[in-house]
């Protein structure tokens, strides 16, 4: 193949730039539960707010339902996917599972940087609980910054992508319940976790790093379940 021939292959520069932004700030709305369950997206209205064209915006879209984050319903509407309760836990068991394997990881593999950037997001997260009034979105922006901290000591793109795709899956949901029960922060038990989790990796303790992500992981679900606000799935409609 001839150069020419080969750079018509390249997409332009500014048209990969626009959409991989269009993409994580889109990511961005499901992780932080801006957006939830059955909330549908205008492509157009995105586009605006975003300030680009709607190409970009298309192609981020085309990548989230790809990823399970987005689907397409009959209509061609597009939406985030309602979530079953027996999908929840599925979900949540894959995250225990994959998510306290990379913690462990991390215990061995971190570096004093790596040491640094957990450290400030657990204590900052920490002092935000402690507030009168806490800014429940900046809670859960300081919760994802922990728990990617955490990842990234792990030194493996290849897991911190598989757990960004979980959490495309799980933000809508977790950090949704978030906001509404603000409870939940005050209550403290992902405070605990993360300073067990924090310490844990200090010491290169693998398995009290997997164990307190895992109980992490375990408490959010556990309330949310317990508030019954997700949809039955048809097997258990029929059992009830």
């Amino acid at each position: 193949m001839n150069r020419s021939a080969a750079l018509s292959l390249v997409e332009p520069l500014d048209r990969q730039t626009l959409g991989e932004r269009a993409y994580a700030q889109l990511s961005e709305l499901l992780f932080s539960g801006r957006m939830g369950p059955g909330d549908k997206l205008s492509l157009r209205q995105a586009a605006d707010v975003l300030g680009v064209s709607i190409m970009p915006v298309r192609e981020a879209v085309s990548r989230l339902v790809a990823e399970g984050a987005l689907e397409v319903t009959p209509n061609r509407a597009i939406r985030v996917p309602l979530m079953t309760a027996a999908q929840f836990r599925d979900l949540t068991q894959a995250r225990i599972a994959i998510e306290g394997h990379v913690a462990a990881t991390a215990a061995g593999t971190r570096n004093k940087d790596d040491l640094k950037s957990i450290a400030v997001a657990e204590a900052a997260m920490r002092a935000e609980s402690r507030l009168a009034d806490p800014d429940l979105a900046r809670a859960v922006e300081l919760n994802k910054t922990f728990h990617f901290a955490v990842y990234e000591a792990a030194h493996s793109p290849t897991l911190v992508g598989i757990i960004r795709t979980l959490w495309l899956k799980a933000g809508p949901v977790i950090n949704l319940d978030l906001r509404a029960n603000p409870e939940r922060l005050a209550k403290g038990d992902a405070i605990r976790c993360h300073a067990r989790v924090l310490k844990a990796i200090r010491a290169g303790d693998g398995d009290g790093a997997r164990e307190g992500v895992a109980n992490d992981i375990t408490s959010a679900a556990n309330v949310i379940l317990s508030r019954g606000g997700l949809s039955p799935s048809s097997h258990e409609r029929l059992d009830t």
